[in-house]
């Protein structure tokens, strides 16, 4: 296809509040012994908050420009991306199909919300394998357009060229907010599950030429997989926008917090007691709290310089989740 400078107008619905606060972390930064900066994107304002909002205004905006009449994802009971997905396509007059793996369990943290829609139909697989979420998927799809209605389906954690959408235009109004602040970071540290957000994030700073590093910090995938999905949802982006970078961004992977999807580590818990306790922001168990755990760790052994931003992505319900038996 023809690569142009001027990238293309994509689909997207109204869904977060705009720009979310790019805020000092002062207390924190002299824990740290580095300056930290929250780009809180827990106050998105859709919902409870969280990173997949963005995500989801370019895709509900696609799944319009399809007709598409009902939304169809999957993940798990205590999915941020599924709750936020289903109420996102329920706003826009669509109905739901969410696929959840596993055995049905007693509401709580995301799946409460996530059962208080009546528009929203939840199936279980009966299998603990997350990746049986993805043939459910596919399932339902088949059965839905077999009834006449015209499905939109999106994978696990909404990780797709259409979703990384988000963060590539979410890097121009960090961009902003840094330059007036006066701010130079070096890096930006966040969760990397099921990668899109951090690929927008690494095609938005290779638009902007930018030198700032995108560091990821995995929770639920081998470093390569992260890797290799990266590469391409972030090229898969930069595809649809129809325009090509002149440069190549910094970015990497670590695996250094990665332990069990889905389950809080004592790292994670100490790294969210210590933002608590410092700014008074709550980090979710599974994606907040581990990355922040990995950017505690980096600065322990001397391995950041200059500024950072912490990348804020929400996850409040999992706080409210009953974990016992996980």
């Amino acid at each position: 296809m023809t690569m142009s400078r001027r990238p293309r107008r994509r689909p997207r619905a109204t869904l977060a509040i705009l720009p979310t606060p790019l805020t000092a972390a002062p207390r924190l930064s002299e824990e740290l012994g580095i300056e930290v900066w929250c780009k809180r994107d827990d106050l998105t304002g859709f919902g409870l908050g969280g990173n997949k909002v963005r995500a989801l205004e370019f895709l509900i905006g696609a799944a319009r420009a399809d007709h598409a009449d009902v939304l169809v994802t999957g993940g798990g009971p205590q999915s941020n991306w599924v709750m936020l997905a289903a109420l996102a396509a329920v706003t826009a007059g669509m109905g739901a199909k969410v696929v959840l793996y596993g055995e049905p369990v007693a509401p709580s943290g995301n799946l409460l919300l996530l059962a208080s829609l009546p528009e929203v139909e939840i199936t279980y697989t009966g299998d603990p394998d997350r990746a049986t979420v993805d043939d459910g998927i596919a399932r339902e799809v088949d059965h839905l357009r077999s009834a006449g209605c015209r499905p939109y389906a999106v994978g696990r954690g909404g990780g797709s060229a259409a979703g990384a959408l988000g963060y590539v235009s979410a890097t121009e109004e960090l961009d902003r907010q840094l330059d007036e602040h006066g701010v130079q970071a070096s890096c930006l540290w966040l969760a990397t599950g099921s990668c899109g957000t951090q690929a927008g994030l690494v095609a938005g700073h290779a638009l902007a030429g930018s030198v700032r590093e995108v560091v990821g910090v995995s929770v639920s995938r081998p470093v390569d997989e992260c890797r290799n999905r990266i590469v391409t949802l972030s090229a898969g982006a930069l595809e649809l926008l129809g325009v090509e970078p002149t440069t190549s961004a910094r970015w990497t992977v670590t695996g250094d917090q990665l332990g069990s999807y889905g389950a809080a580590s004592p790292a994670g818990a100490a790294a969210s007691a210590l933002v608590a306790r410092t700014e008074g922001i709550f980090l979710d168990p599974v994606f907040g709290a581990k990355a922040m755990a990995g950017l505690v760790a980096a600065a322990g052994r001397g391995d950041v310089d200059g500024a950072v931003v912490f990348l804020v992505s929400g996850g409040a319900p999992t706080l409210f989740a009953d974990r016992t038996g996980a």
